[in-house]
């Protein structure tokens, strides 16, 4: 496309501006004080949208969180490329940790920190960008929509319906999705699979109240204890998970798809500097890449129970409580992992103790064959901006609701994100390096050229 690195470097500080007037705004889907906000950062999107040249954008009702719709239709008989993304955030905690202001976006030796800086208000704007640039260019060969909800980080519970309701709104020729990262700066990739996701909430419950660990410790069970047992021996000396059926469905991949796979050049010991840990810990028989690309595992997201407040309180307690999530690969069904885990860790409790166990939510896996004509147009425009063909690379990450789109509006969708491992998403000081964000909006003309090609 002609003139778009003058056009982003006329027009950057605009778009910086731009973005923070989104990130400022603290859209947490799963805290209910930030319901307002949430309407707040859907509204700015629409301003947006209208702004970069769409023909029509809208605040549209959901169960949950509103969805922003826009469109610009330039002949109906080209193709459709519809853009999703989402606008809401994980929350901060622990705030201590963060170095800046989480929704006060700071730009600092070429990265842009704050949360939602890359996940997903940074990667999706890319999009709005680029759409702006080919609008006023008179380079836009395809229709465009944009769909960008508020409810990612939280398992997508409504857009399911939206889509339901709304597919023939929703008709297209390829979903695209910046939502996911590159292997290197250096090296591009485009994400051909992602993990599914099953989550739940555990509760155990010992004596009907809490009790002095003097007067009946050692005579009575602690529910921490007990959990923690539980939660250990979810794994085998080999990291491999314990609950029965589990690996039934998993598809096993032949020696020449791991080869393939293989090829994405990997620092281990860059790897192990950059997280602070000295050694790695996975299912035996894999690769540190596979563990996190084509193999299931399984986390506790969180534990508590007990006292822990300021000082010592020598209490028994009655309740342990844990958040429990795992990651699943194709073929594999998440509402019956869902139930298989439940069931399981429900029937393992021993009798002094009852065990509660909550499905939170879930999704299934995605896989995007690489002979697809819109993989092959990514992968053109990735290798014209970067100077060399992006790898395939199975994510470890989930977006259940991609999944969804195929099984709904019968759309297949191209993960091409420019993200980086090190931006820390989910995670205090998430950043984003600028040189990703633009090279981003540089690269996303050219998948449109070539896809309508």
């Amino acid at each position: 496309m002609k003139d778009i690195k003058q056009y982003i470097e006329a027009n950057q500080d605009r778009f910086l501006e731009e973005l923070f007037s989104l990130i400022r705004i603290p859209s947490i889907s799963s805290e209910a004080d930030h319901k307002p906000d949430m309407v707040r950062c859907a509204n700015r999107w629409r301003e947006l949208l209208l702004e970069a040249g769409a023909d029509r954008a809208e605040v549209m009702p959901t169960a949950g969180n509103p969805v922003v719709y826009g469109e610009k239709t330039i002949d109906p008989s080209k193709p459709t490329v519809l853009v999703y993304g989402h606008y809401d955030v994980m929350p901060v905690a622990p705030l201590e940790l963060w170095r800046t202001s989480p929704f006060e976006p700071v730009v600092k030796d070429g990265y842009i920190w704050a949360r939602g800086a890359d996940d997903d208000k940074g990667q999706s704007f890319m999009h709005a960008k680029a759409f702006e640039y080919m609008v006023r260019t008179g380079q836009l060969p395809c229709n465009v929509k944009f769909m960008l909800e508020g409810e990612e980080e939280i398992g997508s519970g409504s857009l399911y319906g939206f889509c339901e309701e709304h597919r023939e709104l929703l008709k297209a020729d390829i979903i695209l999705v910046s939502d996911t990262s590159m292997i290197a700066p250096d090296v591009p990739s485009i994400t051909s699979g992602l993990r599914g996701l099953c989550y739940w909430e555990v509760e155990v419950t010992g004596a009907n109240h809490d009790l002095h660990s003097g007067i009946f410790g050692g005579a009575v069970a602690n529910p921490i204890n007990v959990l923690c047992k539980m939660i250990a021996d979810l794994h085998d000396e080999d990291d491999h998970i314990t609950i029965p059926g589990f690996y039934d469905d998993v598809l096993v991949l032949s020696d020449e798809e791991r080869a393939l796979m293989g090829q994405a050049p990997f620092d281990e010991e860059a790897y192990k500097r950059e997280l602070g840990v000295k050694a790695l810990k996975g299912e035996k028989g894999y690769t540190t890449k596979e563990r996190t690309g084509i193999r299931p595992c399984l986390d506790v997201c969180g534990i508590w129970g007990g006292h822990t407040g300021e000082g010592t309180k020598t209490v028994l307690p009655s309740k342990a409580y844990a958040k429990i999530s795992t990651r699943l690969v194709a073929n594999q069904d998440f509402e019956k992992i869902s139930l298989l885990f439940k069931n399981y860790f429900e029937q393992a409790a021993p009798d002094y103790v009852s065990v509660k166990v909550t499905p939170c939510h879930g999704g299934a896996a995605y896989v995007a064959p690489l002979e697809m004509k819109a993989y092959r147009a990514a992968e053109q425009a990735m290798q014209e901006v970067y100077g060399r063909r992006p790898i395939p690379t199975r994510s470890g990450g989930s977006i259940p609701i991609v999944a969804g789109f195929e099984k709904i509006l019968g759309l297949k969708s191209i993960l091409m994100g420019f993200g980086l491992a090190s931006d820390d998403i989910h995670a205090p000081n998430e950043n984003y390096p600028l040189a990703q964000f633009f090279k981003g909006i540089e690269t996303i003309p050219l998948f449109y050229k070539h896809f309508a090609e």
